[in-house]
């Protein structure tokens, strides 16, 4: 029965399913219900990868990188989905989102996890974007759900930026074709990746440096390099907190995804200027510009949004640096942050519904008034703050390390940057966790699972990784070059 398994044939077609059965459900319990049991479905079929032949073919590849991907992209939709039923179930009680709204959400999160899972498996360049662009829109439309003006004015803010990214990527991406139509002829066969990776070596060199640039600034805006970042934080702070959660834990991912098949691309091709230089250089200063603009942050999700920036520039930096160690640390960083950071939005998302509020200012003693909810906060903030022995430590370690191998000159700005965040994200948990309660104590009707499920898996990454996933990702990183 296992030969005729197929998991991406399960991952793709049961969150459109799903949307089409959510978005006719009127009732919040059934439909958050209906909603965990399809991402869970997706999620477990995603383990089948482990297990069946991969898949290969001119619109699908199934590989050793994108595996990572999508496997952490189906765990944390699910575990996003848990905490989105309590968090929804609160809002639905005070009114903020109606049943219609309700059904527009669920459905919509389907897509959402339907369109980034495509991007993920595409072999072909061209349906890769356009699974971005689908997600994109998807969560544009998620951003401005409460209606409010502030949320409309950000889901804009994404929706222009946003598409000035993605029409870069695509101009880039029909470049990237351009460059091979001499050699591989006109058709799908310019498209596929596998294709384009067996021929690289003969292509235009001179098309292919313009390419990368549009490229890597396309992609760059998606994954919010600095300095093409200014969606992201009015993106975090008015949409729904599950979406926050998937932005950050997930879709950033995404278009780093796009980027390092790319990366692959280039790197393949001796005539074309190395990609890494460009990538480790945007990666640095968006850590640098997003250490320091946590510090004036007065709202909690988009103080967290600012850490995202952050983190997404240590990444993209580990992969521009490049190398065996930089590349495993980068690849280690990226599924630390998402777990981490998902789960920080977990807490955020209920503290905002107690407190009422998302001011920092408004919020004080949460250890006292919402014990698991405070120091699920210090666990979670403490993590991604790279304290040990929780895993960012570690791949934020490697990332150092192999930085003062190759460039030393490079580690005093990095590590500077790592010490400001470290200092301003110390700062504010000490106001928020510790001290005298201030402002609303409603309580939490907050599902706790989820957080604890992500932090216990960081915290085991920094003190034992599997040997069975330390071989795994050294053999990605090799691949990356």
């Amino acid at each position: 029965m296992m030969a005729y398994f197929d998991p991406l044939s399960v991952i793709l077609l049961m969150p459109l399913v799903a949307a089409v059965v959510l978005a006719a459900i009127p009732d919040y319990r059934i439909s958050a219900r209906v909603n965990v049991g399809a991402s869970f479905l997706a999620f477990a079929a995603s383990i089948g990868f482990f297990v069946v032949p991969r898949v290969s073919g001119p619109y699908f590849l199934i590989d050793d990188l994108n595996i990572v991907f999508i496997v952490l992209n189906s765990f944390v939709g699910f575990t996003t989905s848990i905490f989105s039923a309590s968090y929804i179930a609160h809002e639905m009680e005070t009114g903020r989102l109606t049943p219609a709204f309700l059904r527009f959400y669920h459905a919509m999160f389907q897509i959402l996890m339907f369109g980034m899972t495509l991007a993920l498996s595409a072999n072909n360049i061209g349906l890769m974007w356009v699974a971005v662009e689908l997600a994109t829109l998807t969560t544009v439309l998620m951003v401005g759900m409460y209606r409010t003006h502030a949320a409309i004015e950000a889901a804009w803010k994404y929706f222009i930026l946003g598409s000035v990214g993605i029409a870069l990527a695509l101009f880039g991406t029909i470049l990237v074709y351009t460059a091979a139509r001499p050699v591989v002829g006109e058709g799908p066969q310019g498209m596929v990746w596998t294709v384009l990776m067996a021929h690289v070596a003969a292509f235009d060199p001179s098309i292919m440096n313009i390419a990368f640039v549009f490229l890597l600034l396309g992609y760059g805006t998606k994954t919010g390099l600095v300095p093409l970042h200014a969606w992201l934080p009015d993106a975090h702070a008015e949409g729904p907190t599950p979406i926050s959660a998937v932005l950050s834990g997930l879709l950033l991912n995404v278009a780093l995804y796009a980027l390092l098949r790319f990366k692959m691309l280039f790197a393949a091709n001796a005539h074309v200027m190395a990609p890494g230089p460009l990538m480790a250089g945007m990666g640095l200063a968006s850590v640098i510009f997003a250490a320091f603009m946590l510090y004036p942050r007065k709202d909690i999700k988009r103080m967290f949004a600012y850490s995202s920036i952050e983190h997404m520039g240590i990444i993209v930096f580990a992969f521009g640096m490049g190398g065996a160690l930089a590349n495993f640390a980068g690849l280690l960083h990226m599924v630390m942050h998402s777990l981490t950071k998902s789960a920080i939005f977990f807490t955020v998302g209920h503290i905002a519904q107690v407190k009422g509020t998302q001011k920092i200012a408004k919020i004080r003693g949460l250890t006292e008034s919402h014990p698991l909810l405070g120091w699920g906060l210090v666990l979670g903030v403490v993590a991604i703050a790279g304290a040990p022995p929780f895993g960012i430590f570690m791949s934020e370690f490697l990332v150092v390390s192999s930085t003062f191998a190759r460039a030393p000159w490079l580690a005093v700005p990095l590590v500077l940057g790592l010490l400001i965040a470290f200092g301003a994200l110390l700062l504010r948990l000490h106001e928020m966790a510790f001290g005298e309660p201030e402002g609303s104590a409603a309580p939490s009707q907050a599902s706790y699972i989820p957080l604890f499920i992500h932090l216990g898996i960081v915290l085991l990454a920094g003190i034992l990784i599997p040997g069975a996933v330390v071989a795994w990702f050294q053999h990605v990183a090799t691949l990356l070059g």
